[in-house]
């Protein structure tokens, strides 16, 4: 599965790096990725588009609880489950604020 379509980088050129800082839980998730095998969840705040690769700001959430922090689409599409399973985008995902994620 393709990570980022057209329409989503379309999306995500609407969120460039730092544009949601001061919005704190009204900051848009623009889209979702996880791991089909585990409880990672990536959803994609803000993103920087560097070469063929993107720099994502990220809400990310674990069994071990929420971070924000760095993601590069290039490391999630290295990641490599068991049974030949790779990190997913959520095609059912509709952009929401952190808020209504909690």
């Amino acid at each position: 599965m393709k990570l980022i379509t057209k329409a989503i980088a379309k999306q995500l050129s609407k969120y460039p790096m730092y544009s949601q800082d001061s919005k704190g839980e009204d900051a848009i998730a623009v889209c979702k990725f996880f791991n089909p095998c585990g409880s990672q969840t990536w959803y994609i705040l803000e993103a920087e588009q560097i070469g063929n690769d993107y720099r994502f700001f990220t809400l990310f959430e674990s069994n071990y609880g929420r971070e924000y922090g760095y993601v590069m689409l290039s490391e999630l599409e290295a990641i490599r489950l068991p049974f030949g399973l790779r990190i997913e985008r959520d095609i059912y995902f509709t952009p929401c604020t952190v808020r209504e994620i909690n």
